[in-house]
């Protein structure tokens, strides 16, 4: 189902949004243009703002240039609230944990107060436990219990892909694909590596953002992305957002089938 106000267009059977495409030269450019995005999000926000990170490798460019000039004089660190998209089930200061990545390559390199940081709490003793707890975090900040499409959670949800067209940690094939009344849920078999359980936040709670924004580089990208915009059913597909949803990639991850010049 879709969210009141995106405009859905059906592809064998599935209804999806239909994103913005944006290509961009490199790798640095990629990083350059999602910064600058971000930036721009924040900047519209009047009080505080909320981001959601992404795991895996194509953010972390991301992360590192938030931290240099202009980007790092110019956002104002003390208002924007860090959550994430999903994380593995591992200690916070485990190397396959997505929080010690964003902690160490950006977090700690900056003047993020400590109560604007929002990690899923994996010290607990099962996923679904985590799950139940950070959703009680994302509706505490939210201020309600429920959505409303007029006042999104996040002013911008950052995304990735897998090769199999796993995004967050919903996975092709998973129950998980059909939740509509959780924000957040344990996985606890992964299908990929690394694997261990994880915890995520299903569609709808990714989807209450004014921009869903997927960052997707390198040339082992090329199929995956080929899949998603030929349509075919993949949870990387049926991600939507109540705002603007786009697909930032780099041109070594464009399919061939669509280069030009």
């Amino acid at each position: 189902m879709g969210a009141a106000g995106v405009q859905l267009t059906e592809t064998s059977g599935m209804l999806q949004q239909r994103p913005e495409l944006i290509v961009v030269a490199d790798a640095s450019a990629l990083a350059e243009a999602a910064a600058e995005r971000l930036m721009a999000r924040v900047g519209r926000a009047s009080g505080r703002c909320a981001v959601a990170l992404t795991g895996g490798s194509s953010p972390e460019p991301v992360y590192e240039l938030l931290t240099k000039q202009p980007y790092r004089s110019r956002l104002p660190w003390d208002r924007i609230h860090w959550f994430w998209g999903d994380d593995r089930f591992v200690p916070p200061s485990h190397p396959d944990s997505n929080f010690a990545t964003a902690r160490r390559l950006m977090l700690y390199q900056v003047a993020v107060p400590p109560r604007n940081i929002h990690p899923i709490p994996t010290h607990t003793g099962h996923p679904d436990e985590a799950g139940r707890l950070y959703e009680a975090e994302l509706k505490r900040f939210y201020g309600m219990d429920h959505f409303d499409v007029g006042r999104p959670l996040f002013d911008l949800t950052l995304m990735g892909v897998g090769i199999d067209g796993h995004t967050a940690s919903l996975f092709p094939g998973s129950a998980s694909l059909q939740e509509t009344q959780r924000w957040v849920i344990g996985v606890v078999a992964a299908p990929t590596a690394p694997f261990v359980p994880r915890v995520t936040l299903t569609f709808k709670a990714l989807a209450s953002a004014h921009e869903m924004l997927f960052i997707v580089s390198g040339r082992e990208k090329q199929s995956i992305v080929q899949r998603v915009l030929a349509g075919e059913d993949l949870p990387a597909s049926r991600a939507y957002c109540e705002g603007d949803l786009v697909w930032l990639i780099d041109r070594a991850a464009l399919p061939e089938t669509r280069h030009v010049g």
